[in-house]
C-alpha cells in the first residue's frame, strides 16, 4: 500500500509538469512559489535530480491578544498552516467544487468550495519574518525519485 500510495503521488507530480527546468550546481531542481506572486511551472522529478519547492506562507496576528509573544505565535502558526497548503496544493493538487442557483434567468447564488487531502512531511522552515502583525514563513521541501522508489 505503502508503494502505491508513492507511486501514485509521484505520478501526479509527472502529470502536473508542464516543462523541465535545468538543475542547479548541487543537481537540485527548484521550484519557488510565491502565493498569488509566483507560477512555477513543476520541473520533471527523474532518478538524477531532487526537486526542491519553496513556499512562502503568511499568517495575521488577531488584533486582541494577552502580550506581543502571543501574537507573534498565533501569527506564525497561521503562516505555517498555510505553507503547508500551499505545499500540498503544489504536489497533490486542489479539487474544486461550485454551483450557481439560477431564477428568471438571473444568478441568484453562486457557491465555490475548494479542499485538499495531503500528508506533508519533511518540509523546512528556511526563515521567518515577523513585521507589523503579518508574519511569513518560507518553507522549503526536498523531493527525490528515492523516496517514491521505495
Amino acid at each position: 500500500m505503502k508503494y502505491s500510495a508513492a507511486l501514485a503521488l509521484l505520478l501526479s507530480i509527472s502529470t502536473l509538469q508542464a516543462g523541465i527546468f535545468s538543475p542547479d550546481s548541487t543537481g537540485k531542481v527548484r521550484c519557488v512559489y510565491s502565493g498569488t506572486e509566483g507560477n512555477c511551472v513543476e520541473p520533471s522529478l527523474d532518478s538524477t535530480h531532487e526537486l526542491v519547492i519553496t513556499v512562502f506562507g503568511q499568517g495575521v496576528a488577531p488584533t486582541v491578544t494577552a502580550s506581543p509573544a502571543q501574537a507573534y505565535a498565533l501569527a506564525k502558526r497561521a503562516a505555517l498552516a498555510d505553507g503547508y497548503r500551499q505545499i500540498a496544493e503544489r504536489i497533490k493538487g486542489v479539487h474544486i467544487e461550485g454551483q450557481d442557483s439560477v431564477k428568471n434567468m438571473m444568478l441568484q447564488r453562486s457557491t465555490v468550495r475548494t479542499s485538499v487531502d495531503a500528508m506533508v512531511r519533511g518540509a523546512n522552515v528556511m526563515d521567518t519574518t515577523f513585521k507589523d502583525g503579518l508574519c511569513e514563513v518560507e518553507l522549503e521541501i526536498v523531493l527525490s525519485y528515492s523516496q517514491f522508489s521505495r
